[in-house]
């Protein structure tokens, strides 16, 4: 923590020490909601120097400087924009938070405050951060009309213009020469009939009339794509060489971290010391880091929903990794008892005790349960991390499936974007997709099912 600037503490100004007090009880209410990143553009005020001054503090490190000192334009509208986007974040979160009418009108109360332009705003490593100075907040003079009187004038030429056109068209009317051309055409022609004789062999314009009919016969053979976006009840009942799958769900402690932290958040929270918290201090941060939507409740919410899109003739096994020294397999679940299936996956919650993640066993365990020889068969991992029960090489593992089973692959749906185990994907044919937030786990969850070729709906 770093101090950017102090001032002197006007204690003969209550209504300023009042707004001090209040200041600090806002970011109380805040933090706990707010990302690290968006909470640091609120700079920590304190009484120091036996509280004559309030000294202005940080969490980000680097050399503090005021944004009206910067020259460079393009340099200054970037941090400003920076600014703004924080500010937003921070609006859109109050909207979110469950408060009472009296925190809610107190917080409104602040927002001009913390928008005031005139605040302090100091740039440490191209990140802003706001030094309230507890005034009267000056806000932007909204932007002029203007729109709505260019609205009006360019409606004034559009009907100018409709005039005009009308105009011209009574007039191409009135003196248009086509109606005294008309009957001299129709003169012409009788002249043209009467060589009827050497005229009749022009019907050799009818033969292109025999191939109209083939030429119609092209678009009735455009529904043959049908086939490859849905698949027929006639083709699963035939279906011979039917795929089938495993879904290997990361059942560890880790998959209860939020996913409204950013990751530089998360990795402090990983790493915290937790002796020296008090007991009360330690559950906030715990409820805070852990808070929903976490990577687990997302993922399971996705999976559940995954699974109606995949075709019925799919068989499907479920693996979840909970603890060490081995994964947790299950039998195939057909399609008449995917209902179980489901319920079992909502069911899942971390061990409190001895969590972890057996990921090489559970991708050995779930590629013996498949063929992958004589037909295509799918793997399909939602995991945040690597294996942390065993040493083996969980890359070489991967080469040896890819070479004794070729038509397997594995599928990865990466919620913590570490890219840990990539080579799991890349040897077998699979992709790997990274999900870092409730929109992003839905989209690449369909992603990587629809990759696999077992999502097609049935035609109806």
């Amino acid at each position: 923590m770093q101090r950017i600037t102090r001032i002197i503490c006007d204690h003969h100004h209550p209504e300023k020490m009042s707004l001090f007090d209040q200041y600090n009880s806002l970011l109380a209410l805040l933090k706990p909601y707010l990302t690290e990143r968006t909470f640091s553009i609120l700079a920590i005020a304190r009484l120091i120097d036996d509280n004559q001054y309030i000294g202005w503090y940080t969490s980000l490190e680097g050399q503090p400087i005021l944004l009206s000192e910067i020259s460079d334009q393009s340099h200054k509208a970037k941090i400003e924009n920076t600014l703004q986007n924080r500010i937003n974040d921070i609006e859109a979160v109050v909207k979110l938070m469950s408060l009472t009418a009296e925190q809610q009108a107190f917080i409104s109360s602040w927002l001009p405050r913390i928008k005031s332009l005139g605040n302090h705003i100091y740039v440490i490593n191209d990140e802003p951060v706001i030094v309230n100075t507890f005034e009267e907040p000056i806000l932007p003079a909204p932007a002029p009309v203007i729109p709505s009187k260019s609205f009006w004038r360019w409606w004034h030429f559009l009907l100018l213009a409709l005039l005009l056109f009308a105009l011209l068209g009574i007039l191409w009317y009135l003196f248009c020469p086509y109606a005294k051309e008309k009957p001299a055409i129709a003169d012409v022609e009788p002249a043209i009939t009467q060589p009827v004789e050497e005229k009749k062999p022009d019907p050799v314009v009818e033969p292109p009339k025999e191939e109209q009919p083939v030429v119609k016969s092209e678009p009735e053979a455009i529904p043959e794509p049908a086939p490859k976006n849905c698949v027929t009840r006639e083709e699963i009942a035939n279906n011979t060489d039917k795929p089938k799958m495993v879904m290997i769900f990361d059942n560890s402690a880790s998959m209860t971290l939020t996913l409204m932290e950013s990751q530089a958040s998360i990795n402090q929270y990983l790493r915290a010391d937790w002796y020296s918290m008090t007991e009360q201090e330690a559950d906030a941060y715990e409820k805070r880091m852990t808070r929903l939507p976490n990577r687990l409740s997302s993922s399971k919410k996705v999976a559940l929903s995954t699974i109606d899109k995949i075709q019925p003739d799919v068989n499907i096994a479920l693996v979840t990794l909970s603890a060490c020294p081995a994964a947790q397999t299950t039998s195939f679940y057909h399609y008449e008892n995917r209902g179980k299936l489901k319920t079992k996956i909502s069911r899942l919650n971390p061990l409190e005790n001895n969590s972890a993640t057996p990921l090489y066993s559970g991708i050995k365990q779930a590629s013996k349960m498949l063929d992958g020889v004589n037909h295509d068969d799918y793997i399909l991992v939602i995991s945040d991390g690597e294996d942390n029960c065993t040493k083996a090489n969980i890359c070489a593992l991967a080469s040896k499936i890819a070479t004794e089973q070729p038509r397997l692959k594995i599928n990865i749906v990466d919620i913590a974007g570490q890219h840990k185990i990539d080579c799991v994907a890349n040897k077998t044919g699979g992709k790997v997709y990274i999900a870092q937030s409730p929109t992003q786990i839905i989209e690449q969850m369909n992603n990587a099912v629809s990759n696999m070729n077992i999502s097609k709906p049935i035609c109806e």
